[in-house]
């Protein structure tokens, strides 16, 4: 009898190299079988014989294509998949997006492994979450709608800044300013 335990797959969709590796390395010393798609075009190779029960996401991919694209891919083939997303991008618009997709957990960037394989355990979600008093201001106001808009533009920055009637270069200074990556 083989008592060792079957092995966790985790599947990396991220476009940034040197933090997919890090972060395959660090899984990897976890315990975990990890396989790395750069982006939506290579996910159906990857998972060619391999079934990954958790998935990490980047939010923003390469040639601006969206991660959501691939978290619902996943969702489709495999609804019982943990999957978290990561984003320098973290808005409320699409936090609320990737979880209907499918995601279990929405994570801002930095992360790292302790703080991903935490959100994996927590995929029921939490009623006994303390509903604070947060006053809004007009900055975070405006910052989720930067944010609700660059998601439907697909992260196109000049679209968004059509859209919100402001100049490119005054959103490209906003963005710069909150050191979204």
């Amino acid at each position: 009898m083989n008592d060792t335990p079957a092995p966790r797959r985790l599947l990396l969709v991220e476009d940034d190299a040197a933090f997919a590796r890090t972060l395959t390395r660090s899984f990897e010393r976890r315990g975990y079988e990890v396989r790395h798609a750069s982006g939506q075009a290579e996910l159906d190779a990857v998972l060619e014989g391999f079934a990954p029960g958790y998935a990490v996401v980047d939010l923003k991919l390469a040639a601006g294509s969206s991660g959501l694209a691939c978290v619902q891919a996943l969702h489709e083939r495999d609804p019982d998949m943990l999957i978290v997303v990561l984003t320098g991008y973290a808005s409320i618009a699409t936090a609320v997006e990737a979880i209907k997709l499918g995601a279990c957990h929405y994570l801002a960037k930095p992360s790292n492994t302790d703080d991903i394989e935490a959100a994996f355990g927590k995929a029921e979600g939490n009623a006994e979450v303390v509903l604070g008093e947060r006053p809004t201001s007009i900055k975070t106001l405006e910052w989720e709608r930067i944010h609700e808009v660059l998601a439907e533009t697909g992260f196109n920055v000049s679209e968004t800044a059509r859209r919100l009637g402001m100049h490119r270069r005054t959103l490209a200074r906003k963005l710069g300013k909150q050191q979204v990556k």
